[in-house]
């Protein structure tokens, strides 16, 4: 059961017992569909006869069920049968029959049997008995509903979902993170640190709130510092383009379903656009704006306009999947011999800010998808190039390879991270593009007076504003570094006598750059003081007579600790060196 391959068998074999069970229990007109196994347990999809619902109230029963049909030590068996055996024995059933009609004439079918009673096509393998099943903890989790193929067009099924794990300590410690995953998830945290907002009038397009807007502005205003260092020059683009520049960049035949289209009123289609998917056109167009030399490369583009991408409804998630979002977008344009050098330099990047936070990465190249573009040999030497770039710096064995998942234009390497949870996030990309340059003609004057054709290399290292936020606020449980605060300080004067001393405090820590709310009315110091301990803000001030006379704050910390009586000034220095440092970590301690 520690093996995974395993442990999938077993969580695979529980899915045809929880159908089985529902059969028994909702009867014998019961539609059963697809039962896969996933990441932490299985699921399986009905078409209950009308009537009838399963509800979380029903758990209980279905479960109870299943113990006792794993208490009959049934023997599992496979059969192979042909696709006219396989329409005759599910008649009926009428998910079954579709999967057999979509099968070749030929093509020989597989049957497992639970028992004598319960039979369902399956690849398998599976267990040879139901005792094998005894030892194991399962436990019904949810219940949702999922559409036949994924298609909305298609029938409505009740979806129910289970935890499946070799023993009860195993399930018990993954409901503990699970729940824990939920104080963190980041659409409960947006909403009540009032970061981020949707509407059902846009849908995936999230609105950003003050606070949280203050929060991406200091993110923001942090990636800019990282980027001006590296040589990169910031532009902005246009939002809405012509057909015809997505049918040169290649999106209109690759990426077309992907995007928002605004159909031409004419029927020429001479006047048909789209809001952009990706950037790399405008920062193709700021290039080809004037003549460069191989002098002048390498260019370094950025840029964080909005960009959109037409979701599924289905496949929306908070900040995670949105058809709105800006990306922390670079295009470069350089030489062919200095690819190695930009590489490793936006790796350095990536290395830079993924520990800022806190976060380790490792690297994936993805090489040739089926649809890709262009030449062939231009592939095998993109390839080869990332291959070795990847192998100088982190060994032969030190990356991982994902063969086909390239982007159409260029074969891509991914960054991936792992958050508090060890959850692995895919997050930078780095992708090499011979294609676009091709397309759009792009050109540089050579040392030998020639022109040649510049490569581009596209990368992001957040991934995109909105998608970085959503998981360092799980990662850091809304609890944001001092620095990345949405406010930093909150300001409570004790009554309304102390406000002109908090209005001082407040102007010499605004003066230093630190974001600060005070509550100057006349509520209840203890009712300010947790209002600002909702929000999460790292160092609350609680300002009375005493810290008025002497000039000092005295500090609530976020996490429970109380400095007393701290100078202003030692206040602006903790925030100046939390700030500038970037420290994860408040100061707790005062000076020696």
């Amino acid at each position: 059961m520690e093996n995974e391959e395993f442990l999938n068998v077993y969580r695979h074999s529980l899915a045809h017992v929880m159908a089985k069970a529902v059969i028994e229990l909702y009867g014998p007109e019961t539609q059963y569909a697809i039962g896969p196994q996933i990441a932490d347990g299985f699921y399986y999809d009905f078409l209950l006869p009308e009537g009838k619902t399963i509800t979380v109230d029903d758990f209980a029963k279905i479960e109870q069920k299943m113990h006792e049909i794993l208490k009959r030590k049934e023997d599992w068996r496979r059969v192979e049968i042909s696709k006219a055996e396989g329409l005759k024995l599910f008649a009926g059933q009428k998910f079954k029959i579709e999967t057999c009609e979509n099968l070749a004439d030929d093509e020989t079918i597989t049957v497992y049997y639970t028992g004598d009673d319960y039979k369902d096509l399956c690849r398998g393998p599976h267990v040879a008995n139901s005792k094998e099943l005894l030892s194991t903890a399962f436990e019904l989790r949810s219940v949702s509903g999922a559409y036949w193929h994924g298609d909305e067009h298609l029938d409505s099924l009740t979806r129910v979902y289970a935890y499946a794990f070799p023993d009860k300590e195993q399930l018990k410690a993954h409901k503990a993170l699970i729940r824990e995953a939920m104080e963190r998830d980041h659409k409960k945290l947006g909403k009540e640190l009032e970061l981020f907002m949707f509407d059902p009038t846009a849908p995936g397009m999230p609105f950003w709130l003050p606070r949280g807007w203050k929060l991406f502005n200091a993110l923001l205003a942090y990636w800019r510092g990282v980027h001006e260092k590296h040589g990169y020059q910031e532009i902005s683009g246009p939002v809405l383009s012509k057909k015809e520049l997505w049918i040169t960049s290649g999106h209109w035949a690759h990426y077309q379903d992907g995007m928002f289209i605004i159909p031409s009123a004419t029927e020429d289609d001479a006047d048909t656009y789209a809001l952009k998917p990706m950037n790399c056109p405008n920062a193709i167009k700021v290039y080809m704006n004037k003549q460069r030399s191989y002098r002048d490369l390498p260019i370094k583009i950025n840029q964080v306009d909005v960009i959109h991408r037409k979701e599924k409804s289905g496949e929306l998630n908070g900040l995670f999947r949105v058809q709105l979002f800006r990306q922390d977008d670079a295009h470069i344009l350089v030489t062919e011999e200095q690819i190695a050098d930009e590489i490793n330099d936006i790796m350095d990047i990536a290395t830079e800010i993924y520990g800022t936070f806190g976060l380790s990465y490792c690297a994936e190249l993805s090489t040739r998808p089926d649809d890709y573009m262009g030449d062939i040999n231009v592939w095998n030497k993109a390839e080869a190039d990332l291959k070795s770039i990847l192998e100088s710096k982190y060994g032969p064995d030190g990356y991982e390879l994902n063969e086909g998942d390239g982007a159409f234009y260029g074969p891509k390497i991914d960054l991936k991270m792992k958050d508090a949870l060890g959850r692995e996030w895919q997050m930078g990309t780095i992708q090499l593009d011979f294609q676009l340059p091709l397309n759009f003609g792009m050109k540089y004057n050579a040392a030998d007076g020639t022109e040649k054709q510049p490569v581009m290399i596209h990368r992001a290292i957040f991934g995109s504003f909105e998608r970085f936020i959503g998981i360092i606020t799980e990662n850091f449980k809304g609890s944001f570094p001092f620095w990345l605060s949405p406010y930093q300080v909150g300001i409570v004067p004790i009554r309304t006598e102390h406000n002109e001393y908090a209005k001082k405090v407040a102007d010499a820590l605004t003066a230093r750059g630190v974001r600060v709310e005070a509550d100057y009315t006349d509520d209840n110091m203890k009712n300010k003081i947790k209002r600002f301990k909702v929000f999460h803000d790292p160092y609350i001030l609680v300002l009375g007579d005493k810290e008025a006379e002497a000039g000092t704050v005295s500090i609530n910390i976020r996490g429970g600790k109380n400095l007393y009586g701290v100078p202003l000034e030692t206040l602006l220095a903790f925030c100046d060196e939390m700030n500038a440092g970037k420290s994860l970590e408040l100061i707790s301690e005062m000076p020696e």
